[in-house]
């Protein structure tokens, strides 16, 4: 049986939000990294944080933590290979990645990304827009076996993960956006209030 990791991504610079982790946040009582903690620890066997400076401030969480081995902020892909290769040491087989700041992703993201992925190929996922679809490109699948080939793009010079993930034909895992988009992430001021909405709006069963 194939064993699956999750990795919280929550190494962005957070520039809308004044800088800082937004992932600190609080919301509906609890920081938004908690709800993402909350989401993505039943469906995954095991969990870590990749983040970067002083990784003494999330010991609180009790989460392997780790950072980029790429120089630089390198953008998602460097914390994908991140957590590849502290995959590798766990002895599994691929990773599922959500970001820090989208408390509402479905909670059966990693089910649906296996489906689309044919198991433990690459997938992303997604929403659709009538013709339109919206890939989460740090929402997705990587299995362990291209971490490699991840590590050769990243150190080229690639830092868009769709650009990578074409190349590996990565498949697609749609998800509904009603009654809201559930990658819905909290980049503003303005974005946390409307996010406390939604929690609330949840919570009476909307």
């Amino acid at each position: 049986m194939s064993k699956v990791l999750g990795v919280i991504l929550a190494g962005g610079l957070a520039t809308r939000m004044g800088g800082g982790d937004k992932g600190r946040l609080m919301l509906d009582g609890q920081s938004i990294l908690d709800h993402v903690i909350n989401r993505l620890g039943p469906q995954v066997d095991g969990l870590a944080l990749n983040a970067n400076g002083n990784s003494g401030r999330f010991e609180d969480l009790r989460l392997p933590v780790l950072c980029d081995s790429i120089e630089g902020y390198a953008g998602p892909l460097a914390g994908v290979l991140a957590g590849l290769d502290w995959a590798v040491t766990q002895g599994a087989d691929a990773i599922v990645t959500a970001a820090a700041d989208t408390p509402f992703f479905p909670h059966d993201l990693v089910a649906q990304l296996q489906k689309a992925g044919g198991g433990q190929s690459l997938a992303l996922a997604a929403t659709r827009e009538g013709d339109k679809i919206w890939r989460q490109p740090t929402f997705g699948l990587w299995p362990v076996a291209l971490r490699e080939d991840l590590r050769v793009a990243l150190r080229d010079g690639l830092r868009k993960v769709v650009l990578w993930t074409d190349r590996h034909n990565a498949g697609t895992a749609i998800f509904r956006t009603d009654p809201f988009d559930p990658f819905f992430n909290v980049n503003t001021p303005a974005d946390l209030t409307e996010a406390q909405h939604l929690a609330c709006r949840m919570a009476g069963g909307e």
